[in-house]
């Protein structure tokens, strides 16, 4: 049992790194990032949970690379023919002279 709380405690300490290193310098709250880092690593849990709770950004945040606005447009899709209307009248046209 102590194993597992142990585990928990070093997952827990490992997201808090990882979301404070993540995190853009400009998002932080209250202190600089880099004093964030050197809380999260000396205090372990207890500078994780200062963390979440006085240093991470307010609300959810896309990753840079899923920003809708950096994303390059893609060409519009070539139709089908059957959504070409000029296709779909040359072709009404052709089946009635073969009539």
């Amino acid at each position: 049992m102590p194993l597992l709380v142990g585990l928990a405690i070093f997952a827990f300490w490992l997201y808090c790194l990882f979301d404070v290193i993540t995190t853009p310098d400009e998002e932080s709250r209250n202190l600089p990032k880099l004093l964030w880092v050197l809380i999260v690593v000396l205090l372990l849990a207890v500078g994780g949970l200062f963390w979440l709770l006085l240093g991470r950004p307010y609300g959810p945040r896309a990753p840079r690379s899923l920003l809708v606005e950096d994303m390059p447009q893609r060409p519009e899709a070539p139709k089908g023919p059957d959504d070409d209307p000029d296709f779909l009248k040359d072709l009404d046209r052709r089946l009635r002279d073969e009539d």
